[in-house]
């Protein structure tokens, strides 16, 4: 029998295997665009104070420890990079189609790398504009496209059911895919509008479908819709930058009745018609992200969620599920920042498979609201 190894050398084993588990966690944060969420702080700063924002929350991201961003470059049908597809956001300038001098997602990148963390370019598919009549770019998908694009409650939308706006947003994912060395593609939760926002009035393209010869009914139809696009942005991304990974973050909950130990007022299956079940088993996805924005006592438990998603006979590929945690509820609802440190810990030991999560949003950390990037540091985040 060997003798046990010195308890220096186990020591010296342990920090090794935690430093290992260290590395090996995917630590993320939504950098969200859409409205000057987090960046830019509002429309029409010089380009230098730009640049000089988005360096801070590269700078706390690094702080913090965190090993990517989703860095979103398309929120309306626009541009945060150089694109001759579509016109630059006028979330940077104030006005669609206006050049801001420099390109965003470049600088991005570049300085992400500096810092060692990896930059996901998050796209919006389907949403045309957060505010239905604003001005548009002469090239921008809505005017197009004008047939597919509708208005519905106070945003505008495209149909997921038209071929041609489908074709469009997978050149878009595969153009950048092909020109920007990003980690990865990554697509959020909208897809068909959630009920809160209204209806899309689809009929005229179904019946187009009915009339060539489809019979699935409406609901499959919209599922098959989303399927197709998510299979198609997939391949499109291995085919652009095979080393890059293609992820979605998808409502947190999959459908009424699953799991049976929460409550759901939305049903993700068939009101908004994303089916990630079906993306994870297809193998269409290299993980999965979902918006388990609910505390962890209470009717949508953050832990019973978890263990659902990360469930082998749910999962039974094992696509790593890096939950998205709500940082941002501890401003808009006043969560304590101990919930936030709870489910960082729960994401590394409820269900199996890889490690990791996700803050949305990053100014939340950036601006360590309620000390909660202070807390995760003293608790060996």
């Amino acid at each position: 029998m060997k003798a046990s190894a010195p308890k220096s050398w186990l020591s010296i084993l342990v920090l090794l295997a935690l430093a290992c588990a260290a590395q090996a966690e995917f630590r993320g944060a939504w950098i969200s665009s859409v409205h000057n969420l987090d960046w830019p702080s509002e429309k029409g700063l010089p380009a230098a104070q730009q640049k000089a924002e988005l360096v801070r929350l590269l700078d706390s991201a690094k702080s913090l420890g965190l090993t990517d961003v989703f860095f979103q470059v398309r929120p309306e049908g626009d541009a945060l990079y150089r694109s001759s597809l579509e016109p630059w956001s006028r979330f940077l300038t104030g006005t669609q189609g206006k050049d801001p001098g420099y390109d965003p997602l470049a600088f991005c990148i570049s300085e992400a790398g500096k810092r060692g963390i990896r930059v996901h370019a998050w796209f919006n598919p389907y949403r045309a504009s957060v505010k239905a009549g604003a001005q548009l770019a002469s090239n921008h998908m809505a005017r197009r496209y004008s047939r597919y694009a509708y208005k519905v409650g106070s945003v505008m939308c495209m149909d997921p059911g038209s071929k041609e706006v489908q074709d469009h947003v997978v050149k878009v994912v595969s153009d950048v895919a092909r020109r920007y060395d990003v980690a990865g593609i990554h697509f959020d939760d909208y897809f068909y509008p959630y009920p809160s926002v209204g209806r899309l009035p689809d009929g005229k393209t179904y019946d187009s479908y009915r009339a060539g010869g489809g019979s699935l009914s409406i609901g499959d139809w919209r599922r098959d819709n989303v399927n197709r696009l998510i299979a198609r942005s997939s391949q499109a991304v291995k085919a652009a930058r095979p080393d890059a990974v293609f992820g979605v973050s998808p409502f947190g909950i999959y459908t009424k009745g699953q799991p049976s130990t929460v409550k759901a007022g939305l049903d993700q299956l068939n009101e908004i018609y994303a089916d990630p079940l079906k993306w994870m088993r297809s193998g269409w996805v290299d993980y999965i992200a979902p918006q388990l924005y609910w505390k962890d006592n209470s009717d949508q438990s953050f832990t019973e969620l978890l263990k659902w998603w990360r469930n082998p006979s749910i999962n039974p590929r094992g696509v790593p599920v890096y939950p998205g945690i709500a940082a941002y509820r501890m401003s808009e609802q006043g969560w304590p920042a101990q919930e936030i440190v709870k489910q960082v810990g729960l994401s590394r030991t409820v269900g199996r498979g890889p490690s990791g999560h996700a803050f949305f949003r990053m100014a939340n950390m950036a601006d360590n609201t309620k000390g909660v990037s202070t807390m995760l540091k003293k608790a060996g985040y």
